[in-house]
This record gives C-alpha cells, structure tokens and sequence, in this order.
C-alpha cells in the first residue's frame, strides 16, 4: 500500500538543491531551518484556526499544508518518516501520561 507521506518525502528530497525560482520547496530550503520552522508555525495556526471554525474542507487543506512544511522540516533536520513511525510505534500501547512522566530532558 500506498505511503502519502513517504511520495510526499521523497518529492521534497528530490527538489532539495533544485532551483529556488522554480521550486517552493528549494527555495525553503535555501532559507534555512529557521524560515522552515517558522513556516510549520503558520501552518499549524493556520490549522487550528479552520478547525475552531468547523470548516471541514479549510481544516483538511490547511492541515495538508502543515503536513507539507513538517516534512520540509523532517528533511531539513535530516530525519525521515521512518523515523517519526518509530518514535510512535514504541509510544503505541502506553499511556500518554505515562509516556509523558518517562521522558527524560
């Protein structure tokens, strides 16, 4: 099956180095992580805005681009979905408060 998220990588990894006048994604990059950040920021208010809003349609298009400029994100910080996907499998089955009291730093 299908990962969204892996295409959706992979394409971002493609246009990292690419020409920052023809490619979004090459030009965040060349702004560095901080940019990067900042943007996953807007996006992520952008996203809990349409959700108090109750659009559902707003909420998954604003929630897509927060999705997009995390993997920006991901990339730039030289991590991969992989990653992420292991961090949740071993947090999978344990409580939330739980996990919380066991974190260390």
């Amino acid at each position: 099956m299908a990962d969204p998220l892996k295409d959706l990588y992979a394409t971002i990894l493609a246009r990292k180095g690419g020409d920052p006048e023809k490619s979004h994604t090459a030009r965040l990059f060349t702004r560095g992580t901080a940019k990067i950040a900042q943007k996953v920021g807007e996006e992520a208010v952008e996203t809990v805005i349409e959700a108090m809003r109750g659009d559902r349609g707003k909420l998954a298009s604003e929630s897509a681009d927060l999705l997009y400029h995390l993997l920006v994100l991901w990339a730039d910080a030289g991590l991969t979905p992989d990653d992420i996907y292991a961090v949740l499998a071993a947090r999978q089955g344990v409580s939330g408060i739980d996990e919380k009291k066991n974190r260390k730093g």
